[in-house]
């Protein structure tokens, strides 16, 4: 007798399930999941080990617990519960930390504003989201007073008074601190029933219209927190350096990350060079995140503004990849830089050029360009490709193919807020369609080619606005570097490049034209290159969209 013998059948005649009768999911065996979790146990397990730092203020574990624990309190005797949005517009400071925790300890949804953001675009967002709170370091009144003028209804403000801010007017009934007086320590909070759950709203640049909020749910933001810890290796108890904005797609899930591990999150207010090794010097920082324009802070740092230090420090990047003279440099500093690709969408990383220890051995040039790769999905993320955009097939292999990248998985949003037809638009195929465009290697590593809007195409030829980038930050004078299209009559359109030179470095147009050419086929090289300071948003990302306007308007 060969196979399985019949299984038996249940009341409507279905064969019973072996591993579910019976063994059913309740309170001792099933739990949503929430990145909320890791605080009540680093308070617990390391309560006298430090939390919070910034500048003289101190917190332990048990007092930061505490003092989430008070912000709930307080908001919920406001009647402030679950669906209602909370907005923050803070810098990286205590406070900013402590509404990661207590705005979701009340199951409402915490929704960090961009500090850069004008008073139209905090208004339209204040709005939008339905803030029935607005918690504002006093540095952003004015343009938080303008903003609210604006608003169809009142929304309270709590005012924070940094102590190392440079203080400001006062707009609402109570300070922070007061706020925080009212609340209970010991308040009774609970994880949420459904991990589905929103936990925070982060909004999209807007650069092509209104900003998109893009909804992030506590399953998500777990395991995102988690994946942090799984692909930098991080150790228990680092010691973290807040230079990525905190409002910056919930930056990056590390406020739940660091606290996972019980490491100490140092807080920056403004991000200088002094201060960074000053830091690295004085509070022993052993990790980072920021964008290409925090290590040129560190590479470019004068004698007067450089300290020593002793351990090793990590240093997390997205964006552009780091050119191969300033990877050695910081190799040279100690910093060891690992690169990752994400969206807002996405929670911020979720994707990861997974170092193999025998590229260590490489040349640095060699390993500037394999660094230049994406690389993998995260081990949270369940899918990442890259297809043809018309018939949606993957495409090879070959590092050539250029495709659309697209993921799914957890770590992807629940979608954009009050706007069904933009979050469908984006899950189509059952996928999430990031539109930038890539290829992948033989060893099934990503290598972002553009954004689908920043390709330029010029005769009939595809030109990668990144290449040409990538070749230009090879050249030592260059700092900063963004390549446009600019409308042709012959070609359609020809690459432009807008370059940010280094402090005290000097180079002419046809120095850098010439220096692309050695690198680069003809027709990729830029046609004119224009020298000024860059439009960076405050993550330090280029706003080319500024760039893009420019070209268009300047003859040839």
């Amino acid at each position: 007798m060969t196979g399985d013998p019949a299984r038996p059948a249940g009341a409507s005649g279905a064969p019973t399930d072996l591993y579910e009768a019976g063994l059913e999911r309740g309170p001792a065996n099933h739990r949503a999941l929430s990145p909320l979790g890791f605080l009540p146990r680093a308070a617990s397990v390391f309560p006298d080990r430090p939390a919070v730092v910034h500048g003289r203020r101190r917190y332990s574990w048990a007092e930061a617990y505490a003092r989430c624990r008070r912000l709930a309190s307080a908001l919920a005797a406001r009647g402030i519960g679950r669906g209602d949005t909370v907005a923050v517009l803070l810098p990286n400071i205590p406070e900013m930390w402590e509404a990661h925790h207590g705005v979701p300890m009340t199951g409402a949804v915490l929704n960090a504003l961009n500090t850069r953001l004008d008073a139209d675009t905090v208004a339209f967002i204040l709005q939008h989201s339905e803030a029935r709170l607005l918690i504002a370091d006093s540095e952003y009144h004015g343009v938080v007073a303008e903003a609210l003028s604006r608003l169809e209804r009142p929304i309270p403000v709590i005012d924070v008074e940094d102590s190392e801010g440079p203080g400001g007017e006062r707009l609402g009934e109570l300070d922070y601190e007061s706020f925080l007086a009212g609340g209970d320590p010991d308040y009774d909070w609970s994880l949420p029933d459904d991990e589905w759950q929103a936990i925070s709203l982060n909004y999209t640049s807007g650069t092509t219209g209104d900003p998109k909020g893009v909804v992030y749910h506590h399953r998500g933001a777990y395991l995102n927190a988690l994946g942090n810890v799984m692909v930098w290796q991080m150790p228990q108890h680092p010691v973290y350096l807040w230079t990525l904005p905190m409002f910056h797609c919930s930056g990056w899930c590390f406020p739940w990350t660091v606290t996972a591990q019980a490491g100490t999150h140092v807080c920056l207010r403004k991000v200088e060079a002094a201060a960074l090794f000053r830091a690295f010097a004085e509070e022993g920082v052993t990790h980072l995140c920021g964008a290409p324009i925090v290590m040129q802070m560190l590479v470019g740092a004068d004698e007067s503004q450089r300290r020593d230090f002793d351990q090793p420090v990590k240093m997390m990047t997205a964006a552009a990849p780091p050119p191969a003279r300033v990877l050695a440099a910081m190799q040279a500093q100690g910093i060891e830089v690992t690169h990752v690709y994400g969206l807002t969408e996405v929670y911020g990383p979720a994707v990861v050029c997974a170092w193999h220890d025998e590229w260590d051995d490489l040349p640095i040039e060699e390993q500037a360009e394999v660094k230049a790769r994406q690389g993998v999905a995260y081990p949270v993320m369940e899918g990442l490709g890259v297809f043809d955009p018309e018939t949606r097939e993957p495409v090879p292999h070959d590092g050539e193919t250029l495709g659309e990248v697209a993921m799914r998985g957890n770590i992807v949003m629940k979608g954009y807020l009050k706007n069904p037809e933009a979050t469908a638009k984006a899950f189509a195929d059952g996928w999430f369609r990031t539109g930038d465009l890539g290829v992948v290697h033989r060893d099934g590593y990503l290598q972002l080619k553009d954004r689908s809007k920043d390709i330029i195409i010029s005769g009939g030829e595809n030109i990668s606005s990144i290449e040409v980038e990538n070749a230009l930050y090879r050249h030592p004078a260059v700092a900063a570097a963004a390549v446009v299209a600019h409308p042709d009559e012959k070609w359609g359109e020809t690459p432009w490049a807008f370059v940010e030179l280094a402090p005290g470095a000097e180079a002419s147009e046809a120095a850098l034209i010439e220096h692309c050419r050695s690198v680069l086929a003809h027709y990729k090289c830029p046609r004119r290159i224009l020298f000024e300071t860059l439009p960076k948003t405050s993550t330090g990302k280029i706003q080319k969209f500024e760039l893009r306007q420019r070209a268009r308007e300047m003859e040839a």
